[in-house]
């Protein structure tokens, strides 16, 4: 294990050391994201990053996986890059150099013009990401005035990349009117881009956990032991969070300002959408 613990990854960085288990990362939205100067992708043995349209660094689609082991690069050439990159860079020698011409039977590659569309933006991204804490600064402080919205502040010395912001819907302070309602009245204002999490959500939510056997018909009789309502916290938390893309040119912020108003309108006008 690598990098400093801190109160954030010492929970899972101490468990992999002390569980001779490696740590894995998920850095899907975090690009140049950081906790206490620390870069996300710094703390385990490797971090896959995502690089769909919205993210902080966009290829359009793709991802890539970073790391600064030797065999976890190689298992990675394995299933994304066999054959002639594979054979070119795994060693003679090494026990997967034996299947660089197959890999694992995938081609899991990252398309060139992806590839070369995200790393041009690398420069940028330092920019990028401060326009996007302006902006965040903006909605923090804007949205939490609003009754209905309750959004948190980052903890100190976290430092996201703003992919997206979250709120805290509060059906107690608008007369108990659902989110549906508050979220389709936004939608009729042009707000459009306000969204409810769909596959971010608890797991034992998605049919993949409830009903798998009609993904694996070698196993028949395979069985979830996920339910709805095992993990209440975690379902409650999702039932009630409605997220908006925190931009980041100068000019966004004009278009962040009509997103405050749709807002507002809804929550002062709740008693007439109940």
């Amino acid at each position: 294990m690598r990098g400093r613990e801190d109160h954030l990854s010492v929970g899972l960085t101490t468990l992999a050391r002390d569980r001779d288990l490696d740590l894995l990362e998920d850095g899907s939205h975090a690009h140049g994201a950081s906790h206490s100067g620390q870069k996300a992708g710094t703390f385990g043995l490797a971090d896959a990053f995502s690089l769909n349209g919205p993210k902080p660094v966009s290829g359009g689609e793709g991802s890539f996986v970073l790391t600064d082991d030797d065999d976890t690069f190689y298992r990675v050439l394995t299933f994304a890059h066999y054959n002639k990159r594979a054979r070119n860079e795994i060693p003679e020698g090494h026990p997967l150099s034996r299947y660089t011409v197959t890999g694992a039977g995938l081609k899991l590659r990252i398309h060139p013009l992806a590839a070369a569309l995200a790393h041009d933006q690398l420069s940028r991204l330092d920019a990028y990401l401060a326009g996007r804490e302006e902006i965040a600064a903006y909605l923090i402080r804007e949205l939490g005035q609003i009754p209905g919205l309750e959004v948190s502040s980052m903890p100190e010395g976290v430092k996201p990349s703003w992919y997206a912001l979250t709120a805290t819907y509060r059906p107690d302070q608008l007369g108990g009117l659902s989110l549906d309602r508050f979220h389709a009245a936004l939608v009729a204002e042009g707000a459009t881009e306000f969204d409810r999490p769909g596959s971010t959500r608890p797991r034992n939510q998605l049919s993949l956990y409830q009903h798998p056997a009609h993904l694996f018909p070698g196993y028949p009789n395979i069985r979830s032991r996920y339910r709805e309502g095992d993990f209440p916290v975690a379902e409650k938390a999702h039932a009630h969070t409605i997220k908006l893309p925190v931009w980041h040119r100068e000019q966004d912020l004009s278009l962040a300002e009509q997103y405050v108003s749709a807002a507002r309108k809804a929550s002062e006008h709740h008693k007439e959408l109940l």
